[in-house]
């Protein structure tokens, strides 16, 4: 196999969570570009079908199905349907998540409780799912975020919160499943991507940040989902526990 075709995953079958808008599109329009087919699942069902659009245009198959990851039977289903369709899942990214900037005297039990719920537990859920059924060679990508290494001066408790126990999960599942199962499972920490979570950021506080950014600006989406593909592909087939932080340089600043 040469270096390049170590990055190729043609016909491996791929779950992406939140797959109806940011970073979701970017990973599977990518993954489908990288020659893989594409499971999607998401919320928001009436914006899948662009999604959809994107990995037939690059050639590859696609099934869609609304799924909540905080419901761990909806998690099962997502994966049951990807075994029913294509015969196995070789890659899950745990793209599905929310984000709230809320001060931590105010914060409600439920509002803290919801951001844990997706962002940590919708991840192990569907991890779970997958791990009960992925050969060895397959591989888990948990997306977590900078915020779960150092604070973005946002009242994020919750977010934060969540995104560092992403990594305590991806360590310990690596660690579990790796000689046992052959699985490997890694985490990206992503920092300021464009995305609908950076639209909600009050006004300004972008330029703010962007002065510690040592390539001083945005990432684009398409780098962060290059980089899942690496993970996920041969080319990756020795990194495992890890969290790949791929942020432009702010967290060492």
């Amino acid at each position: 196999m040469s270096v390049l075709d170590s990055f190729r995953l043609d016909d491996k079958v791929v779950i992406v969570t939140g797959a109806s808008s940011g970073l979701g599109v970017s990973f599977a329009r990518a993954f489908a570009e990288a020659g893989a087919h594409l499971v999607l699942g998401a919320r928001r069902v009436e914006q899948m079908p662009q999604t959809a659009a994107l990995v037939e245009e690059a050639g590859r198959k696609v099934y869609t199905r609304k799924t909540d990851v905080v419901d761990p039977d909806q998690c099962r289903q997502l994966v049951e349907s990807a075994i029913d369709t294509f015969g196995r899942v070789d890659v899950l990214i745990n793209n599905a998540g929310v984000g709230t900037a809320v001060p931590a005297t105010r914060e409600t039990p439920e509002e803290f409780r919801k951001v844990v719920d997706v962002n940590l537990n919708g991840s192990y859920w569907m991890a779970q799912s997958c791990g009960r059924v992925m050969q060895p060679g397959s591989s888990i990508i948990n997306i977590s975020s900078i915020l779960g290494l150092v604070t973005g001066g946002l009242p994020q408790a919750a977010y934060s919160a969540s995104k560092a126990g992403i990594m305590g999960l991806t360590r310990d599942l690596a660690q579990q499943w790796g000689s046992r199962k052959g699985i490997r499972v890694n985490a990206l920490a992503p920092g300021f991507f464009k995305s609908e979570m950076t639209d909600e950021y009050k006004p300004g506080y972008l330029e703010s940040v962007l002065p510690k950014v040592v390539l001083g600006r945005l990432g684009d989406p398409a780098e962060l989902a290059a980089t899942a593909v690496w993970l996920a592909s041969p080319a990756g087939g020795y990194v495992t526990g890890q969290t790949i932080v791929v942020d432009g340089g702010l967290t060492i600043t």
